[in-house]
C-alpha cells in the first residue's frame, strides 16, 4: 500500500508540474498575442487586406530622455492604410477617380496609368492615409477598391536632433536606416520578422535569450538615448542665433555629461526634416560635419598643451619665458595672433590672451616625442567609438616628422586635425579629473519583452595627473573670469573653465592658409571642479567677426546659464 501511496503522488506532483508549465506558457503565449503583437493583430483585423508592399516597414523606436527620465519618441513607426485598386474589378474609371479625389489626394496620371493594367491583381495608388479618409472610402464600398494596413517612420521632433537620429531610406530595394543612430543600430531597430505569429517556447525562449545576452544591441529593440529634448531645443536655438548674426558655412555644438560621456545635445546648422529629406537640394546636408569632418581646431589646443607640460613637470605655473613676437622654426615665421611681443610673460598669460608662442614654449620645453606621445593619449589621433556612422579619424601624423614649425604649429591647434566630438573627448579629460570619457548617445535598449537594458560604455583610460587637472581647471576660470570679453560673463556663484579657438582655414592641396577665412571654436566646463557638462560650439569661416570671443562667448555663455538653471546646479563659490 505504501508503494502505491507513493506512485500515486508522485503521478499527482508530475501533472501538477505539466500543468503549471501549461499555464505559464499559455499566459506567455496571452502576453505575446495581446500585449506585444496586440496592435498587429488588431490592425490586421480591420477593414480588407491585401499583400503587404516592400515599402510598408516594421521597425522599433527611438526615444529622448528628458530630465525627469520620461521618454520623448524622437522616432516612431506611423500607421495608416494604402489604397489599393484592382484594375480588373473596375468598370468606369473616370467615375472611380472622381469618387476617390472627393475624399483624398489622387494623382490623376499615376491613378488612370495603374487602372489600366488589366492583367495585375492589384495597383496602389495612395499611401499614407489616415484612419478617417479610410473609413470614408470603406463606407462607399466600392468595387475593386481595397486598403491595406500601411506603416512608415515618423520623426515627430521634425528638425530636434536631426544629424543625430538619422533616418531611414532606401538601400536599393530595402527600406533602412542610412544616417544616424538610424544607421548605426540598424540591427537593433530592424524588425526582421514578417509574420505575427511565432511559437511560444521559441519566443519564450528568444527572450529569455534576449535578456541574457552580453550586448543588448545584438538583439532587436527600442533605442532610448541621452538626448534631453528641452536642452537640444536650447542648443538649436542657439545655433540659429549664430548663423543669422554670422552667416558661417555651418555651425556646430555638442553637450556632453563628461564623467559618463552622454551627449545630452548634439545639432548642426543648416539641418533638414527626416520626415520630408527627399526635398533636401543635396545629401550633403544629412553628414553630420562633428564627426564626419576634422579640423585644425586653433587655440582650444593650448590647454591641452599647458596640460602635458604641467604633467611631465617641464613647465609650473610659476615659469615665464620672454615673449618676443615673433619667431623661426624650420625656417617659418610663427607668431602671436597680433605679432606683438609680451616680453616676460607667465603661464597664465599664454591661455588669458592666447599666445601661439607660449604654447610652443611649452611644447619645446616637454619635448617632441613626449609631446607626441601625449596627443596620441589625448585620442586626437583616432576615432572616439562614438555610436555615429562614418566617424572620422584625427590626422596628427606631421608630428612623426621632427619638424620645429610642426611641433610649435601643433601646441597651439595648427598643422593636426581632429573632429569635433574628438576634441571634445580629449577637452573632457580636463573635466573628468584627467580620465578620457567615452562619448555616446544610446543609453539602453528596450526589448520586445519589455525589458530595459543598459548598454555597457568601456571606461577610458587615464592621461593626465588628478593634480594636473585642477591647475589647468585653476587657470581656465582665471581666463573666464578676468580675460574673456574683458570679464563681463563671470557667473558669481558657479566657476566655468572656458577658452576659446580661432584657426586659420588650410589651403587644399598645401598652399598655406586663406588670410581671411577662419574657423571659430569654444568649449567650456561648469563647476570647474566638479563638472556638470562640457559645452563645446563650433562655427566655420563666419562673416564679418575674426574671433572666437566675439561669435561664440555670448552663445556658450547663454547655453551654460541654461544649464545651470535647468539641472539646478548648486553654487560651488
Amino acid at each position: 500500500m505504501r508503494s502505491s501511496a507513493s506512485e500515486i503522488v508522485a503521478r499527482a506532483r508530475f501533472l501538477s508540474i505539466i500543468f503549471v508549465i501549461a499555464a505559464l506558457l499559455l499566459s506567455a503565449q496571452l502576453y505575446i498575442v495581446q500585449i506585444i503583437h496586440g496592435e498587429a493583430y488588431r490592425e490586421r483585423a480591420r477593414g480588407q487586406y491585401v499583400e503587404r508592399s516592400r515599402d510598408s516597414l516594421e521597425r522599433s523606436d527611438i526615444y529622448f530622455t528628458e530630465l525627469s527620465g520620461s521618454l520623448i519618441a524622437a522616432a516612431v513607426m506611423q500607421s495608416g492604410w494604402r489604397l489599393v485598386i484592382v484594375p480588373r474589378d473596375i468598370e468606369e474609371p473616370d467615375v472611380l477617380y472622381e469618387k476617390l479625389s472627393a475624399i483624398t489626394s489622387l494623382d490623376r496620371e499615376r491613378f488612370f496609368a495603374s487602372a489600366a493594367k488589366k492583367n495585375d491583381p492589384h495597383e496602389e495608388v495612395a499611401i499614407r492615409l489616415d484612419d478617417d479618409t479610410a473609413s470614408a472610402i470603406r463606407r462607399m464600398r466600392l468595387p475593386g477598391v481595397l486598403l491595406a494596413p500601411d506603416k512608415w517612420r515618423y520623426y515627430p521632433g521634425h528638425e530636434l536632433a536631426a544629424h543625430a537620429i538619422g533616418f531611414v531610406g532606401y538601400r536599393g530595394d530595402d527600406r533602412v536606416g542610412v544616417y544616424g543612430l538610424e544607421r548605426f543600430y540598424e540591427k537593433t531597430l530592424a524588425r526582421i520578422g514578417s509574420g505575427l505569429y511565432v511559437n511560444p517556447f521559441a519566443e519564450l525562449f528568444m527572450n529569455i535569450g534576449a535578456a541574457l545576452s552580453r550586448d543588448p544591441a545584438s538583439n532587436e529593440g527600442d533605442v532610448i538615448t541621452s538626448i534631453e529634448p528641452q536642452v537640444e531645443t536650447r542648443l538649436e536655438h542657439t545655433l540659429d542665433t549664430v548663423v543669422s548674426t554670422y552667416a558661417p558655412k555651418f555651425a556646430g555644438g555638442i553637450v556632453m555629461d563628461p564623467k559618463t560621456g552622454e551627449i545630452i545635445a548634439m545639432a548642426v546648422r543648416p539641418t533638414f526634416d527626416p520626415n520630408t529629406y527627399g526635398t533636401a537640394d543635396t545629401t550633403d546636408l544629412f553628414l553630420n560635419p562633428l564627426v564626419e569632418n576634422v579640423y585644425e581646431m586653433g587655440s582650444i589646443m593650448k590647454p591641452l598643451t599647458v596640460a602635458a607640460g604641467l604633467d611631465v613637470g617641464a613647465i609650473s605655473q610659476r615659469t615665464t619665458y620672454e615673449d618676443r613676437g615673433c619667431i623661426t622654426r624650420s625656417g617659418k615665421t610663427i607668431c602671436n595672433y597680433d605679432k606683438k611681443a609680451r616680453g616676460i610673460a607667465t603661464m597664465q598669460q599664454i591661455l588669458n590672451q592666447s599666445l601661439n608662442l607660449g604654447a610652443t614654449f611649452i611644447a619645446e620645453r616637454v619635448g617632441h616625442n613626449v609631446f607626441r606621445e601625449y596627443v596620441h593619449a589625448f585620442g586626437l589621433g583616432e576615432k572616439t567609438g562614438i555610436d555615429l556612422p562614418s566617424e572620422a579619424r584625427g590626422r596628427v601624423d606631421t608630428l612623426d616628422g621632427n619638424y620645429e614649425v610642426d611641433l610649435a604649429s601643433a601646441s597651439f591647434g595648427q598643422s593636426i586635425a581632429m573632429s569635433a566630438i574628438g576634441m571634445t573627448r580629449a577637452l573632457g579629460a580636463l573635466a573628468n579629473d584627467g580620465v578620457l570619457p567615452s562619448p555616446h548617445m544610446a543609453k539602453s535598449v528596450r526589448q520586445e519583452s519589455g525589458v530595459v537594458r543598459a548598454l555597457s560604455v568601456a571606461e577610458g583610460p587615464r592621461v593626465l595627473k588628478s593634480e594636473t587637472v585642477s591647475e589647468v581647471s585653476n587657470m581656465l576660470v582665471e581666463v573666464f573670469d578676468t580675460s574673456l570679453l574683458g570679464g563681463i560673463l563671470k557667473e558669481e556663484h558657479h566657476t566655468i573653465a572656458a577658452k576659446t579657438g580661432t584657426a586659420q582655414i588650410a589651403i587644399p592641396g598645401g598652399g598655406g592658409y586663406y588670410p581671411d577665412r577662419y574657423l571659430h571654436s569654444f568649449f567650456g566646463y561648469f563647476p570647474a571642479h566638479e563638472p556638470r557638462f562640457i559645452v563645446f560650439l563650433l562655427a566655420v569661416e563666419p562673416k564679418g567677426v575674426e574671433f572666437a570671443s566675439a561669435s561664440l562667448a555670448k552663445p556658450f555663455h547663454e547655453i551654460a546659464k541654461f544649464l545651470i538653471n535647468y539641472y539646478d546646479i548648486p553654487p560651488d563659490r
